[in-house]
């Protein structure tokens, strides 16, 4: 099992660093989702991409996952981030699948390859019956992904102040 080396068709997962900094900043450009994300939108976007990879080398730390670089394989641009995030949900331990993308890379079938990706690793490689995500329950872009990988929704809860269906799929 290698978590933090991993390719799709046409994308390779790999470590995030604090040199991936600078060009993480792109994803708060233009974005007017960050809303699902429960983003503080009057921080920089200097401040919120840092705290956002920095929040990810301490999950490698403390459980050896977290969200991964996506990049391009023919030419490795940084196009956002994907992973497994360990969760503690309704007193279960649950495994998310989640990614983000920059803008610029929405709707080019990114998100389901590396949600697939994603799955695909997981059941591989963990021992879990069942993968979910957290997905806000007005973030269509998100849920049609969720469906194309597979999910459904199980449940609906509130997650970090924001009304989410967790969707899933089993083994």
């Amino acid at each position: 099992m290698d978590y933090f080396n991993q390719e799709s068709k046409r994308l390779r997962f790999r470590k995030l660093s604090e040199n991936d900094i600078p060009g993480w900043t792109e994803f708060f450009d233009d974005n007017d989702r960050l809303h699902f994300l429960a983003m503080d939108s009057t921080k920089t976007k200097g401040f919120l991409a840092k705290d956002w990879i920095t929040r990810q080398l301490q999950r490698y730390q403390e459980s050896g996952f977290g969200l991964l670089a996506v990049e391009l394989k023919e030419n490795g641009k940084l196009i956002g981030m994907g992973g497994i995030i360990p969760r503690e949900l309704k007193g279960k331990s649950e495994y998310e699948i989640a990614y983000s993308l920059k803008p610029k890379f929405w709707k080019m079938g990114y998100g389901t390859e590396v949600a697939k990706q994603i799955k695909s690793f997981g059941f591989k490689n963990l021992e879990t019956n069942r993968l979910i995500s957290l997905i806000h329950v007005e973030n269509s872009d998100s849920i049609h992904v969720a469906k194309k990988n597979g999910m459904h929704v199980l449940f609906r809860t509130e997650f970090m102040e924001m009304l989410v269906d967790v969707y899933g799929i089993e083994r």
